[in-house]
């Protein structure tokens, strides 16, 4: 077997991480080529929208639009307990909820992320009334823009989690955390898609797709160093405690495999995402691929 196949991850930690063994090919990649780009999530979730590739990391909340047209790969996917994405403020007594203040400019890392989307859950009447306007804008930009003055409040994902303390900013709220409070379930932040049309047209290379990544996943585990390389390449931030870090928080027993609770936690997140107006109601629940 020659078959090309198009995979666009994310230059996160977590990512380059999972994938370092297959980008370089430590593992046996089962007869697949791989034309591989590594972007940011909201060019990924974009590329996706115009079916730019055929497997590819995304956002949950991009997960949930396209749920007619992608389905989730077992591994690979980022969520858990205390991952979630933090509300932060330009200085550290500042608040949202006060109706006699604003309107406030609120950084989020990309329209159809999932920091994006908690946001618009749990803030949906300070964006109604006009105390909350959401500027989009990329991930790395938000902290620098905050601690110039550009803006009140930002997203923060990613590595900012680890150092947003160093950079004199205020913390209002962890929006993963009053995920886990109002829904008892992991936060689901992203995952791997493969799109319907491979999935109809080549369901036994879906199924090796899906055996490489959980290998590339389990070697990296095996032997973390060994991606170290990778994962420096692409940080934002290079500090190599920061980025193992970012790989003990956001690769766990759900990226290897999903598993009911995962699968469970996907469910929660498409029908809340619906009942907040956020995704069309019509739309199928997100689901994921079985061989």
């Amino acid at each position: 077997m020659n078959r090309r196949i198009s995979l666009a991850i994310s230059t996160c930690p977590n990512d380059t991480f999972a994938f370092a063994a297959l980008i370089e090919k430590k593992i046996d990649l089962q007869g697949l080529n791989f034309d591989i780009e590594l972007l940011d999530i909201q060019q990924l979730n974009d590329g996706l929208f115009r079916q730019r590739f055929d497997i590819a990391k995304a956002s949950f909340h991009a997960a949930a639009i396209l749920s007619d047209r992608t389905k989730v790969l077992p591994s690979g996917s980022a969520l858990g307990f205390g991952v979630g994405p933090l509300l932060l403020s330009r200085a550290g007594d500042m608040t949202l909820t006060d109706p006699t203040e604003g309107p406030f400019q609120v950084l989020c890392p990309g329209k159809h992320t999932t920091a994006t989307m908690l946001f618009r859950m749990f803030y949906a009447d300070e964006i109604a009334d006009g105390r909350a306007v959401i500027n989009q804008c990329l991930f790395s930009d938000i902290m620098p823009a905050l601690q110039k003055g550009e803006a009140d409040f930002g997203v923060c994902i990613h590595e900012g989690r680890f150092t947003w303390q160093d950079q004199g900013l205020g913390c209002v709220e962890d929006l993963g955390t009053r995920w886990e409070k109002e829904t008892e379930a992991p936060l689901p932040l992203g995952g791997i898609l493969a799109t319907q049309t491979l999935i109809a047209s080549s369901p036994e290379v879906v199924a090796k797709i899906q055996a490489v990544i959980q290998s590339s996943i389990r070697y990296a585990q095996a032997d973390p160093e060994s991606s170290l390389a990778t994962m420096r390449k692409h940080a934002q931030e290079f500090d190599d405690d920061v980025l193992m870090q970012h790989v003990e928080l956001y690769v766990n027993d759900w990226t290897v495999e999903l598993g009911d609770v995962g699968r469970s936690a996907l469910r929660k997140l498409s029908e809340n995402a619906k009942a907040a107006g956020i995704v069309d109601a019509s739309i199928p629940d997100i689901e994921v691929w079985q061989a």
